[in-house]
């Protein structure tokens, strides 16, 4: 919190405000209070980012800054170093950033759609974003599609249940409902555009920003919000690896290129 409102005041010259944690608050009710000018939020607003927080705090060793955690937990190095290590995993805009990539997304198909409720404009949009000619041109559709769950993910349907309880105190019903129908319309956009029957569903990272942004949540502290969750989960995680392991780790490699003469430098073309 006292770095991104530093950041925010000599680099965004917004005005300065430093609220000093409270001991007897939650972690979400701290970071409510830390991040806004009065201090103040609702008991909903706590509930919801407690929610979240739980939520991103664990999902098993298959991720990659757990993994991270893992790899480098094996090397004898340092708990900071492991953390630092697994933090820049989470940066990567297909990791911890996808929330954020996620909530932009939306934000840019609010401005390209004309109408919220026309169905062809937003299959439209999905479409180009498929093609990569919307958005930021990586053919993702970020918050679509996740590599363990297919039918759903169980924590999107606990976020969206309760992302439309915040909207309807916030007064954002309408942009509630643009996201639960771009939710169910962009699997069927994927499966005519691959031309497959996969199926894929909404994840974690879909609501995610929406609801941040609803709590008054920057942009820029998407990312952070997940590592802050997530310490714990990658804390069980070196713990496993130091009480389990022993070995460092080392993955395989088998190099793919077919053998060449050696060329002398002076006679390379």
């Amino acid at each position: 919190s006292y770095g991104y409102m530093a950041k925010s005041h000599y680099v965004d010259k917004q005005s300065l405000f430093l609220h000093a944690p409270i001991p007897n608050l939650s972690t979400a009710e701290n970071i409510l209070h830390m991040i806004r000018p009065d201090g103040q939020y609702t008991e909903l607003e706590a509930r919801i980012l407690d929610l979240a927080l739980v939520l991103h705090a664990e999902h098993g060793g298959g991720n990659n800054s757990s993994f991270v955690t893992h790899a480098v937990s094996s090397t004898g190095s340092d708990t900071f170093s492991v953390i630092a290590a697994a933090i820049g995993s989470l940066k990567g805009p297909q990791h911890g950033g996808a929330s954020s990539q996620a909530f932009a997304m939306m934000k840019d198909l609010k401005q390209e759609v004309r109408s919220w409720r026309n169905e062809m404009e937003i299959a439209d949009y999905l479409t180009r974003v498929l093609n990569k000619e919307a958005f930021d041109k990586s053919g993702l559709i970020y918050g679509i599609g996740h590599a363990v769950y297919t039918l759903s993910d169980p924590r999107t349907k606990l976020l969206r249940d309760y992302a439309r309880s915040l909207a309807y105190e916030a007064g954002r019903e309408e942009e509630y409902e643009l996201y639960t129908l771009t939710e169910r319309m962009a699997p069927e956009v994927f499966r005519t555009f691959k031309h497959n029957d996969k199926i894929v569903c909404a994840n974690v990272d879909f609501y995610s920003g929406f609801i941040y942004d609803m709590l008054g949540i920057p942009q820029e502290l998407f990312t952070p919000i997940f590592a802050i969750a997530r310490i714990s989960g990658w804390s069980a995680h070196r713990i496993e690896e130091l009480v389990s392991g022993g070995r460092i780790m080392r993955p395989a490699y088998k190099s793919v290129v077919k053998r060449r003469k050696y060329v002398e430098m002076d006679k390379r073309g």
